[in-house]
């Protein structure tokens, strides 16, 4: 399959399916000297684990890392980062009875039109599983972006169905296991979640991700734009619909004078842009958010047809996320700190002799 990598200087490519014995990554252009070994990698795997609370899919896989090559005594070498995970858990069987049926909703259709092939296992590399490879990636990305810039990429959950948080505390984030931002509605959402899956059905999500510490003047002008390659990371997660950067849509009904983000000598006044002038990092907090779709494996009948172009009806059995958003915050960060990463070496690359450069703006 092709269109398995992306990144210029800062390369990733995954591999793997859902149901097959491994899943894994090579990460391309990481410079040599960063701190590394397979404990670092535990923390966010496990932010973005299923199994973890009755809200996932029940899935439970160890994902622990193997690192294959690009780390010798503890320290990166400036060649290709191998990783691995074996997958433990997967139960093929669970779709044995849709191995000819194309699930609606589902890449069931469009892969089988592209290949001709079919590999009904959990969704092959359509699945969700595929992006634990991308997390595990963003971890050198995290880790390096933190030690070279101070650099901070978090997120956290800002809608799930038609509830939205009534309080912003960042603390709360990692204290639920909805990353969500309001710690007095973790029980309003435990009801609602728990309801959707007796009723088998699902809903979707949104998802906010911003980047502190970013400089000003990482992106191109033109066809390389920071906000540009954002968005097309962060659209290439399974499930998402929608990218907005900065205030996205809302700027449809706001005014010139309103949306402008005006500069004063203490800094700017207003971050609608979210952070991204002409393609390049104005210094503010680089923000995006993405809108995932319901889960489409649910158990409430839809009407689909077989390889022969017969009507069937589909009922999705197995372990399924009646909301999958609710474990996108890791992979939303995982792919901004991905593109930071990038643009931060080909900044390097291309103007690392420009200089300090003033006034900087707050």
């Amino acid at each position: 399959m092709s269109s398995n990598a992306f990144g210029k200087l800062l390369t990733v490519t995954t591999f793997g399916e859902s149901h097959g014995p491994a899943i894994g990554c090579v990460v391309d252009g990481c410079p040599p000297g960063l701190v590394l070994d397979a404990g670092d990698f535990a923390s966010d795997l496990a932010r973005r684990a299923t199994g973890k609370s009755r809200y996932t899919s029940q899935r439970r896989e160890a994902d622990e890392v193997e690192i294959l090559s690009g780390v010798y005594e503890g320290a990166t070498t400036g060649t290709p980062i191998a990783l691995l995970i074996r997958n433990t858990d997967a139960r093929s069987k669970d779709y044995s009875e849709i191995a000819r049926t194309f699930r609606p909703g589902h890449a069931d259709y469009t892969y089988w039109h592209k290949y001709g092939v079919r590999d009904p296992r959990g969704g092959g590399r359509s699945s969700a599983r595929e992006t634990t490879m991308r997390v595990a990636a963003a971890v050198i990305a995290k880790k390096w972006l933190a030690e070279h810039h101070g650099v901070r990429v978090r997120g956290h959950l800002s809608a799930l169905g038609e509830l939205a948080p009534r309080a912003f505390d960042w603390d709360a984030v990692e204290a639920n296991p909805f990353f969500w931002p309001d710690a007095g509605m973790v029980s309003e959402l435990e009801a609602y979640i728990t309801a959707l899956r007796k009723s088998g059905d699902s809903v979707g999500a949104r998802v906010d991700v911003v980047a502190e510490g970013v400089p000003p003047g990482w992106g191109e002008p033109v066809y390389g734009k920071l906000d540009a390659e954002l968005a097309s990371a962060l659209m290439s997660i399974n499930a998402v619909k929608g990218v907005e950067i900065g205030d996205g849509f809302a700027a449809v009904s706001q005014k010139g004078s309103e949306h402008r983000d005006e500069i004063t000598a203490d800094g700017f006044l207003s971050n609608h842009a979210g952070g991204i002038l002409g393609g390049i990092s104005s210094g503010q907090p680089v923000r995006a958010s993405i809108v995932l779709k319901p889960t489409s494996s649910i158990l409430i009948p839809g009407r689909s047809v077989d390889l022969d172009g017969q009507p069937t009806e589909v009922v999705t059995k197995g372990r399924h996320d009646p909301c999958v958003g609710i474990r996108a915050t890791p992979i939303a960060e995982a792919m901004m700190a991905l593109v930071l990463m990038d643009h931060a070496l080909r900044h390097r690359a291309q103007c690392g002799d420009v200089g300090d450069i003033r006034p900087r703006i707050a």
